[in-house]
């Protein structure tokens, strides 16, 4: 199976700043893809506390130049918690795609 590609237009003030395009990696990490997908597109509708679950709108909370960027707490933007579309958290799946290199995307969580 093909991994899915999704899409975030940036902007930065009000000002287009590029898109950033992500793969999605379904064969090893479905569970989360699947995830990230929905967030992405906002079926799911809204959250437990009545926010929409979807990322339209989020934005980087924390940017460390040359190496990461934080964001799309959908929850309270800022980093410290957010939704996920099984609800509060969901089990980690595996640590097979390890953090190598510039344009890996990764979704933090706590973990159960």
């Amino acid at each position: 199976m093909t991994n899915p590609r999704v899409f975030f237009d940036l902007s930065i003030g009000g000002r287009p700043a590029g898109r950033i395009v992500m793969e999605l990696f379904v064969n090893s990490t479905p569970i989360t893809a699947d995830n990230f997908r929905a967030l992405y597109t906002g079926e799911k509708g809204i959250d437990m506390v009545g926010k929409s679950l979807n990322y339209k709108g989020s934005t980087f909370h924390r940017v460390i130049p040359g190496y990461m960027v934080h964001g799309e707490d959908i929850t309270h933007g800022n980093g410290t918690s957010g939704e996920s579309i099984y609800g509060p958290s969901f089990t980690d799946e595996n640590f097979v795609k390890k953090h190598i290199g510039s344009g890996i995307l990764s979704m933090a969580k706590t973990g159960t």
